[in-house]
């Protein structure tokens, strides 16, 4: 039984965020994600994609934010248990009892969700014999963007991800944008440039039009994609990439008693608390009214989450508001006296 002031659900990241503020206050806690490694979303569907709203960050990658945040947690001992899912939730006396499927076993009065989207893959193309070239030939995420250089790649969607990464890839790639609508759902701005990236032609775009078949023998050598109108046009191409979003399951936290809301969980906005007293959900995750789903967002709520363990973990001491500027305590947590 591992006994922890509070227990992170979530290694993304919010969660990264979430374990340094504990532990700037002085409280202990644990990391479980069922991911492999540290990063959630950013390292498992975006490491090379450029994000452009951290605060006095104007640009940095999916991998670099999350090596950031890995290593402002470097003056503190946190425990990460990768690879494994919470399977049971349980509340004995005023204390959580939590299991993974590896059979650890936590002890804790305050568990913060920071799962972002749940248990996610891909929607997928629908034609079959796409399988064979899945994770070779078709992608529906970029790990190493420099696979692409000098290549012809098409990519379909019409959302943020499609657009931002036909402008990145279209640097050093000969670049087909596919989408089955007129209308994009992505960014106003990042339209505009994948229009100037079109009239000057390092784009080709073609709206309206579906994948219909892929075609080649040990390689993807070429695609079919169809018209509303039925018009086929054949395209050659190396690597094709989809964005159609991400199917979302939240698995076991489905039952945990929690007030769920599209997949999504209701909180207060002072302390980040579920209906469950001493678990918070914090990121993607959690709901409530003028959610902003952005990084940015998830550290504002798991600094207030933090805070609001402290009652709980410490139900003898008052929580006293301190300056990393100037607090003694807070800079020698840090290390720095």
């Amino acid at each position: 039984m591992i006994n922890t002031d509070a227990l992170i659900i979530g290694a993304g990241p919010t969660g990264l965020f979430t374990a340094h503020q504990l532990k700037l206050i002085g409280l202990n806690c644990e990391v479980v994600d069922n991911l492999d490694k540290i990063g959630g979303q950013c390292i498992e569907l975006y490491p090379d994609k450029p994000i452009y709203d951290i605060p006095a960050v104007p640009e940095c990658t999916g991998k670099e934010l999350t090596d950031n945040l890995i290593n402002q947690l470097k003056p503190f001992d946190i425990k990460f248990h990768l690879s494994e899912r919470v399977e049971q939730v349980k509340k004995i006396n005023d204390y959580w009892n939590v299991k993974t499927n590896k059979g650890t076993e936590f002890q804790t009065p305050n568990i913060i969700i920071a799962g972002g989207v749940g248990s996610f893959e891909p929607r997928k193309f629908i034609p079959k014999e796409c399988e064979k070239y899945e994770n070779t030939s078709i992608f529906y995420s970029v790990k190493d963007k420099s696979i692409f250089k000098g290549k012809i790649v098409s990519i379909f969607g019409g959302g943020d991800s499609a657009l931002d990464w036909a402008i990145e890839l279209s640097k050093d790639a000969k670049v087909n944008l596919i989408h089955r609508r007129d209308e994009f759902r992505g960014a106003e701005s990042t339209l505009k440039k994948v229009l100037e990236l079109q009239k000057d032609g390092k784009i080709n775009l073609y709206t309206k039009y579906q994948l219909k078949s892929v075609h080649g023998d040990n390689k993807l050598e070429a695609i079919d994609i169809i018209h509303d109108n039925k018009e086929n046009i054949n395209l050659k191409t190396d690597f094709v990439l989809g964005f159609f979003g991400l199917i979302m399951q939240l698995g076991p936290i489905a039952n945990w008693g929690l007030n769920l809301d599209r997949k999504t969980i209701s909180v207060d906005t002072e302390r980040f608390e579920t209906n469950q007293k001493g678990i918070y959900a914090v990121g993607d995750i959690c709901n409530y009214p003028g959610k902003l789903k952005l990084i940015l967002s998830g550290f504002h709520e798991g600094a207030l989450a933090a805070r609001a363990c402290f009652k709980l973990a410490r139900p003898d001491e008052k929580y006293r508001f301190e300056f990393t500027t100037t607090s003694t305590s807070l800079l020698k947590r840090l290390g720095k006296k």
